[in-house]
């Protein structure tokens, strides 16, 4: 199977080709180039693999939590790619493509969001939690009571400073595939698509902040 997947919500647009289990080509660049220079990425993305339109089987796309202008960018792309091409879209949320590759046990997997802001998921066996929010709120909301040590995916300085604060043993982690389209790529084969492209929606965490009109 040939994936093509987008992800614009986790500090970076990126696409990335996996054929067969196997990433064959992936492109990313960091900050906000959604807009000038997604769908060039998705296209060196796609030339780098030697694969034409015709030969996707699948289209992957990063669904959020994450930035909110990167996020809805990406989306649009894919949905609009799959419709032409007549293939298959199929989500992967942040989460999932932060951890994807990893073997960690209790997790928490975090996702940076405005300045001070998180959105996060905690996970251990059959438990899951997730929230969003300012981080000592969100931390609250998430992590149980445990002096199991806690492995931390994606977390930020101010994140793992108030899980020291908390006395809480923690092993940090980097996503362990990148960039994240690539995670996106890899884990969509195991998903089953949605009947319609127009159920793949964003995830933001939260809305964005505000801004009052100019008077």
């Amino acid at each position: 199977m040939n994936v093509l997947a987008i992800d614009g919500a986790l500090g970076a647009f990126s696409a990335a080709i996996a054929s067969d289990g196997q990433i064959v080509a992936a492109r990313a660049e960091s900050g906000s180039v959604a807009l000038e220079r997604g769908l060039a990425l998705v296209e060196g993305a796609l030339a780098d693999s030697q694969l034409s339109p015709s030969q996707i089987d699948r289209l992957a796309i990063g669904v959020g939590p994450g930035g909110f202008t990167g996020l809805r960018i990406a989306i649009a792309y894919a949905k609009s790619l799959a419709a032409v091409w007549e293939c298959p879209l199929v989500p992967v949320d942040s989460f999932d493509a932060l951890e994807f590759g990893g073997q960690y046990g209790r997790v928490l997997a975090v996702v940076v969001g405005r300045t001070g802001v998180i959105s996060a998921r905690y996970r251990c066996e059959a438990e899951v939690r997730r929230a969003s929010g300012r981080v000592n709120q969100v931390l609250d909301e998430v992590l149980p009571p445990s002096t199991t040590p806690l492995a931390v995916v994606g977390a930020p300085k101010d994140v793992l400073d108030a899980l020291a604060e908390r006395g809480i043993i923690v092993r940090s982690f980097d996503p362990a595939v990148t960039p994240a389209a690539a995670a996106v790529a890899l884990a969509a084969p195991a998903r089953t698509p949605p009947p319609s492209i127009h159920e793949v929606e964003a995830d933001y965490g939260e809305l964005p902040a505000a801004k009052p009109p100019k008077a």
